[in-house]
């Protein structure tokens, strides 16, 4: 009977190593893990950053204006060119 108990007792004790054993090497995967997605999340933040930057210069007004007189060659009209029309 004796035996048995410390039979089974060397079993459960091998089996809580083995147990804390996964379970520190599923932590240290998830750990990388985590450490990879933070990165990847920076970058992400960084790049938006860059593209809101990038959206507020194309779209600021002066840019248009000036990206109209020189490629499209528009510019404002006279006064004699401007024909009001009402009802």
């Amino acid at each position: 009977m004796m035996r048995f108990l410390v039979a089974v007792l060397l079993l459960a004790n091998v089996a809580s190593a083995i147990g804390v054993i996964y379970a520190r090497h599923r932590h240290r995967q998830l750990f990388v893990e985590l450490s990879r997605l933070e990165r990847s999340r920076d970058e992400l933040n960084i790049e938006f950053g860059r593209l809101q930057l990038e959206q507020a210069t194309v779209a600021e007004s002066n840019r248009i204006d000036q990206i109209a007189r020189v490629r499209l060659g528009m510019k404002f009209p006279e006064t004699n060119d401007v024909v009001v029309v009402r009802p």
